[in-house]
C-alpha cells in the first residue's frame, strides 16, 4: 500500500514538473521567439490573399504591425494629410521584410526618414505588400483600395515576379507560411513548422506567356497610377547568383523586356543589378537567394529615395 501511494506521489510530482516544464517552454517561445502568433493571412478572390488587417506580432525580437488596409505601415487615413508627401510602395516580401526584419528597419521606414530629412512637411511612405505576390497581385490590390491619393507609387520587384503566377488563394491556410488562424499553442506551432510533414500542394498551372501577362498588368498599374495623378516607378532587384554575375538566359531575356516596357511607356525605370554587380560584396547584400539584408534594405532605400525626389 506505502509502494502505491509512493509510486502515485513520484508519478504527481513527475507530471507537475513535466506541465511547469511545459509552461516555461511555452512562456519562452511566445515571449522569446514571437511563436503561437503569427501573421495571419487572409484569401481574396481577386487579390489572391492578403495580411489580415489591423494584427501585431514579434517574431524573433522584431515588431511587426499590419493596419486597417493590410498595409506593413501605420493606422492611414484614405486622404492624404495636408502638406504631407505620400509614397506607396507596393511589392513582395522584399518590400514587406518579413518576420526578419523590423518595422523601423523596413525599406518603406528607411526611405521615410531619408525622405524626411529632404522634403518640407510631413512623409509617409506606405508599405502595400505580402510574401510572393506579383504584378497582378499588386495591381488587384490597387483597383480594390486606391492609391490613398499617394503622389508616387514605387513597385518594387525582384526577377522572379516577372515570372509570377495569377493571383491565387491555394495556399493559405495550407502552407505553414500562410496561416488563415493562430494555433492554440506556441508548441503546436513549433512542431508544426519544424517537425510536421504537410502533403505537397498541387502545382498551379499557367500555360502562355507568364512574362507577358505581368507587364500586362504593369501597364495597367501605369494607367491607374495616371489617372490618379501619382507617378510610378519601377524597381527591380536580382537574385544573387544575377548579383554574383552568374545569371540565367531567360532571366536576362524577361529583364530586358522590362526595360524595354518600361522605356516604350516612359516609366521611371531602376535596374538595381548593375549596381549590385558593381558593388565590393554583393553577397553582403543578402540574407538568402533572394531576400536582402539590412546593408541591402539600405542600399535600395538610399537609391529608391533618390529616385523619388527625381519624380517630384
Amino acid at each position: 500500500m506505502l509502494l502505491e501511494i509512493g509510486i502515485i506521489r513520484l508519478s504527481l510530482i513527475i507530471l507537475g514538473v513535466l506541465f511547469l516544464l511545459g509552461l516555461l517552454l511555452e512562456a519562452i517561445l511566445r515571449i522569446v521567439f514571437g511563436f503561437g502568433n503569427p501573421l495571419i493571412y487572409k484569401a481574396d478572390a481577386e487579390i489572391g490573399y492578403l495580411l489580415a488587417p489591423n494584427q501585431q506580432t514579434r517574431r524573433f525580437s522584431n515588431f511587426i504591425a499590419v493596419n486597417q488596409y493590410s498595409m506593413r505601415s501605420d493606422p492611414i487615413t484614405p486622404q492624404r494629410p495636408p502638406e504631407t508627401t505620400r509614397i506607396m510602395l507596393i511589392g513582395d516580401s522584399i518590400a514587406n521584410g518579413s518576420w526578419w526584419t523590423d518595422q523601423k528597419e523596413t525599406i518603406s521606414a528607411l526611405i521615410t526618414k531619408s525622405l524626411g530629412q529632404n522634403l518640407t512637411g510631413s512623409v509617409q511612405v506606405l508599405n502595400a505588400s505580402a510574401n510572393s505576390w506579383g504584378p497582378r497581385n499588386q495591381l488587384a490590390y490597387l483597383r480594390r483600395f486606391g492609391t490613398f491619393e499617394s503622389q508616387v507609387i514605387v513597385l518594387l520587384m525582384n526577377t522572379d515576379d516577372l515570372f509570377a503566377l495569377a493571383p491565387s488563394s491555394a495556399v493559405v491556410g495550407r502552407e505553414i507560411n500562410y496561416p488563415a488562424r493562430r494555433p492554440a499553442l506556441a508548441l503546436i506551432e513549433l512542431y508544426d513548422r519544424y517537425f510536421k510533414r504537410y502533403p505537397p500542394l498541387s502545382p498551379v498551372q499557367e500555360g502562355g506567356d507568364r512574362v507577358g501577362n505581368n507587364l500586362t498588368a504593369l501597364a495597367q498599374i501605369q494607367a491607374l497610377a495616371q489617372a490618379n495623378q501619382a507617378r510610378l516607378i519601377i524597381a527591380i532587384t536580382p537574385l544573387i547568383r544575377e548579383a554574383q554575375k552568374q545569371g540565367r538566359d531567360y532571366e536576362l531575356k524577361a529583364r530586358q523586356r522590362l526595360a524595354d516596357f518600361t522605356s516604350n511607356q516612359q516609366i521611371f525605370y531602376l535596374d538595381f543589378l548593375p549596381i549590385f554587380q558593381a558593388h565590393s560584396n554583393p553577397d553582403s547584400l543578402y540574407r538568402d537567394n533572394i531576400h536582402l539584408s539590412r546593408d541591402g534594405n539600405e542600399l535600395i532605400s538610399q537609391k529608391l529615395a533618390e529616385a523619388i525626389k527625381k519624380v517630384f
